[in-house]
């Protein structure tokens, strides 16, 4: 075999299934040697058989195109030749090879034999952060050209140029890290192996690069932190002078100073302040700043907190180098998180002396060994990992629960970050963090001399989060599961061969505590039954098959639960006693090692359910809420347990009580009010009365490209069936659609009555033609829906409650929203109902000072997806008549920008938005 021919080869098909008569219409190849591309083929092929039309959308290949061309028989043996003694690359093998053999077969040709490489594979490797492994995304990332994707003459060039980046880069990786991935590599799915082995050949005896080093790992060299290197700036006292120097474009908005000398104001007199900036404010650098201004002034830091992980990157990544260049010199954000999201290096050591791994173990393993060569952060998040990769990833997270070494500590992500943090002018982190009272015990605070709350309002919503409770049934036992009896040969058995070989424990030890783990796990499964009966008693006759209940509802014995959380406590405690004098050992072999280290993972597990255990059903607190969960279909299995506190007003004040008046705190949201209650958020948050919410309005003529349509002639929602309904609402999106072709988002309340909007308007068939992305029915994150909703020109995204706020999408990408339903939270949601309760007891009414605030407010997100810039231009379309017919309606409307409202007939607006169109 020649063992430096390579060929890349993608394929254009009628469909995914050649036994079902699926045939090419299009192949590619391009043949690469010693790492050059020395030959490319291409040919149309006739499918002799129609080309179905969404085939024709996606590939840009018609009728037309393959008319004239030769069926695959004729090329067979061409293509066949050119793949003789050739490794096989494709982005995604398992397509385009098992079709290929398909049409050698039909062709009267033998299997083709060979070595393979998938592009995917080994992109999801090299690139372990990338956002997605489509062709693509990836290769757009990675600013490989791809002009016409689903072409198979473009698709095959770009997966050729991918296959060459990606080694060119595995080069660059320590010959450490390649040894490492070697050893792992002949568990993958595609010939990688064969990739690394000729790396580590030509690094084994090459000059070694500068990486750091923790047990044979290398590590991304890291810069100095300690001190504080000369700092050539001063405090800036003209940002409009600076700001129009720096950016010759720069548009300049009068709020957006006005805000600046609010802040600035606030930080040196070190008052409170609640800001709502509108969109289009340019609200992130209106706040940042007057931060870094201020820390330069003074000496002292200034802590931003944020809600979203895209905010906190997007702070030190875009908006900190706009800030460089108007003070003149480098300004040092830091970045810190909360413990869990860094790496355990310790732990991932521990993890690598293993063997005994599933693929998707494997693979993630050798994703965080590339990714550690890389990352200055130690932020697991910031990998792309696979639903069965993030057991792994969880396993090597950093806890508290776990001392580290002082070798370890030198080299941890979170050490470093505080590091860092002490020397920044600026702090960057979230609402959890900050929250947390372990936060404050770090002495990250210590020269913190301004608090900044960016999205406040979700501030309340991360003070939930933060005290959240949660019992799943599958997940315990899961944990049951791994950890097992003697007789079911699970990680107990290991640790009793362990502690037999080792001496580290008794026999008499070891049996108590399996009887220990007997008797809670026993008792598990008595609760469980009790409760599901009690749970389906609750809900006899329901016509819905997920049901809630508040916990009170539910009749149960606490007595039970306490016995229960005895037998687990006792267990807990002997398990720790047991690993303290494992882990004195010196002398063990590799597998006890790690059969202690997996002991030691699900003891802390069970020690964190223990408390959850504990806090929802033995010793629940007034203050805070507890309720139920389940699909009747699935019980037991289907049961979880939540606890939530009712108010977070305490929470908060932790953190901001002591240091009000000594120090300045801002609060600032693009929705911080409601016209009917303007201070909803900021008594939730506890700020003082005499506090007053500052405005900041963008141009008006910002919204100028915005109109509202409130739908007149839909059904009452009230009034009608809900099937009834959902008709009415897949017939306004489909002609909403049709007339903006696409660009449009539609926003439920209800993943329900979503799922069934979009299954009617699949049915249809009137939508063929676009690209439907629905939440929780399309796969993938919701950024990762956002990323593909942008992909295409004629799309809709279906979205529940997240995509209310927090998503970014600009200009012509987003041309309307359509509300399908107002947001009220269901009446019959346990918290919400909880709290209605207890504001009736003290004789408000729960519907006008909880519900419609709550619901105003989200409406009030959701139009902020619509316009981004002064230049957007959308359509923000209600369907929910209620906003007409309902006195609470005007509470809606006004709390909208100034834009024009139109109350029309479905008919009218579809007429009013084509001559919109046709007028721009």
């Amino acid at each position: 075999m020649n063992t430096q021919k390579y060929v890349v080869v993608d394929i254009e098909t009628t469909g995914h299934s050649p036994a079902k008569g699926d045939r090419i219409i299009q192949i590619a190849m391009v043949t690469i040697e010693n790492d050059q591309i020395v030959d490319t083929y291409t040919e149309f092929i006739n499918p002799e058989r129609k080309i179905p039309l969404f085939i024709q959308d996606l590939t840009n290949i018609t009728e037309h195109d393959v008319a004239g061309a030769l069926p695959f028989e004729v090329h067979a043996a061409a293509i066949f030749e050119k793949m003789r003694d050739a490794v096989f690359i494709a982005h995604n093998t398992n397509f385009d090879l098992p079709f290929l053999q398909a049409e050698f077969k039909r062709s009267g040709l033998p299997a083709w034999q060979g070595l393979t490489m998938d592009t995917v594979e080994l992109a999801r490797l090299m690139y372990p952060t990338s956002f997605s492994y489509k062709l693509q995304d990836i290769t757009s990332e990675l600013g490989i050209p791809l002009e016409s994707a689903h072409r198979a003459d473009d698709d095959a060039m770009a997966t050729a140029l991918l296959y060459l980046q990606a080694k060119k880069d595995m080069e660059q990786l320590p010959y450490e890290t390649l040894a490492l991935l070697h050893r792992r590599s002949f568990q993958l799915k595609s010939d990688l192996s064969r990739l690394f082995f000729e790396m580590t050949q030509k690094k084994r005896n090459g000059q070694r690069e500068a990486f750091g080093n923790f047990k044979g790992v290398p590590l991304k060299v890291r810069a100095d932190q300690s001190v504080r290197t000369g700092e050539a700036y001063s405090a800036v006292f003209d940002w409009e002078e600076r700001l129009e120097t720096a950016f010759p474009n720069f548009e300049r908005r009068q709020s957006q100073f006005d805000m600046m000398a609010s802040i600035q104001s606030a930080l040196h007199h070190k008052k409170e302040l609640v800001i709502e900036a509108s969109t289009g404010m340019g609200k992130t650098i209106g706040y940042l700043l007057p931060a870094v201004n201020h820390s330069i002034k003074t000496g002292k830091q200034v802590l931003i907190s944020t809600y979203t992980t895209h905010l906190q990157d997007q702070l030190v990544q875009k908006e900190g180098g706009i800030v460089e260049q108007l003070v003149g010199g480098p300004v040092r954000i830091s970045l810190i998180k909360g413990l869990s999201h860094y790496i355990d290096l310790g732990r991932f050591t521990e993890l690598l002396q293993g063997e005994d791994e599933s693929y998707d173990e494997t693979f993630t393993i050798m994703q965080v060994l590339v990714w550690l060569t890389s990352t200055e952060t130690g932020d697991l998040n910031e990998l792309n990992a696979s639903s069965g990769g993030q057991f792994v990833l969880d396993k090597i997270r950093r806890s508290h629960l776990r001392k580290l070494s002082r070798e370890e500590k030198a080299v941890d992500f979170y050490e470093y970050a505080l590091v860092r943090s002490k020397n920044a002018h600026v702090i960057v982190t979230n609402h959890a963090f900050l929250l947390n009272q372990r936060a404050t015990n770090q002495g990250i605070l210590e020269n913190v001399d301004a608090y900044i709350w960016d999205e406040a309002h979700q501030v309340v919503q991360a003070a939930v989060s933060q005290y959240e409770k949660t019992f799943v049934y599958t997940q315990w036992k899961y944990i049951f599961g791994q950890l097992g009896t003697y007789d079911d040969q699970q990680l107990f058995y290991e640790l009793y061969q362990a502690a037999e070989t080792s001496g580290f424990s008794s026999v008499p030890e070891m049996l108590h505590l399996e009887a220990l783990f007997n008797k809670f796990t026993a008792i598990f499964d008595e609760l469980a039954q009790s409760l599901t009966a009690a749970f389906q008693n609750r809900f006899q006759g329901s016509r819905h098959k997920k049901c809630a209940s508040l916990l009170s509802e539910l009749p149960y014995e606490k007595d039970r639960f306490m016995d229960m959380l005895r037998f687990l406590n006792e267990w807990i405690d002997l398990s720790q006693l047991i690993l303290q004098k494992a882990e004195r050992l010196t002398e063990t072999t590799i597998q006890d090692r790690l059969t202690i280290t997996d002991w030691r993972y699900w003891t802390e597990e069970l020690m964190v359910k223990a408390v959850e255990f504990s806090e929802i059903f033995v010793f629940p607190l007034e203050d805070e809420v507890s309720w139920i969960e389940g699909d009747l279909r699935s019980l037991p299995t289907s049961l979880s347990f939540y606890k939530q506190p009712f108010e977070v007003t305490s929470i908060v004040q932790r953190i901001i009580a002591p240091v009000r008046g000594e120090k300045a705190v801002v609060w600032l949201s693009g929705t911080m009010s409601v016209p009917s209650n303007e201070r909803f958020i900021v008594n939730q948050l506890g700020i003082p009365f005499d506090v007053p919410i500052t405005k900041f309005e963008p141009p008006k003529e910002f919204y100028q490209g915005a109109r509202v349509f409130v739908v007149e002639d839909m059904p009452d929602i009230q009034q009608v069936s809900q099937v009834e309904y959902i008709e009415s609402v897949a017939d306004a999106v489909i002609q909403t659609v049709l007339v903006t072709e696409g660009r449009c988002f539609v926003l439920f309340t209800s993943q329900d009555m979503l799922r069934k909007t979009v299954d009617l308007i699949q049915d249809t068939g009137l939508l063929d033609e676009y690209m439907l992305f629905a939440q929780g029915i399309s796969s993938g994150s919701r950024m990762r829906l956002l990323k593909s909703f942008q992909r295409f020109q004629k799309s809709v995204l279906f979205g529940t409650n997240s995509f209310w706020e927090g998503v970014d999408v600009p200009g012509d990408a987003l041309r309307a929203v359509v509300v399908v339903r107002l947001p009220f939270t269901s009446p019959d949601e346990p918290i919400f109902k909880a709290k209605s309760e207890m504001i009736s007891r003290e004789g408000i009414n729960p519907f006008m000072h909880y519900a419609l605030p709550e619901a105003v407010l989200r409406l009030r997100q959701g139009f902020g997806r619509l316009i981004r810039s002064k230049n957007d231009q959308g359509m923000f379309i209600v369907l929910d008549r209620r906003i007409e017919t309902k006195s609470y309606g005007k509470e809606f409307l006004n709390a909208l920008p100034k834009v024009k409202v139109s109350k029309v007939s479905l008919e009218k607006m579809v007429t009013d938005i084509e001559h919109w169109y046709n007028k721009q």
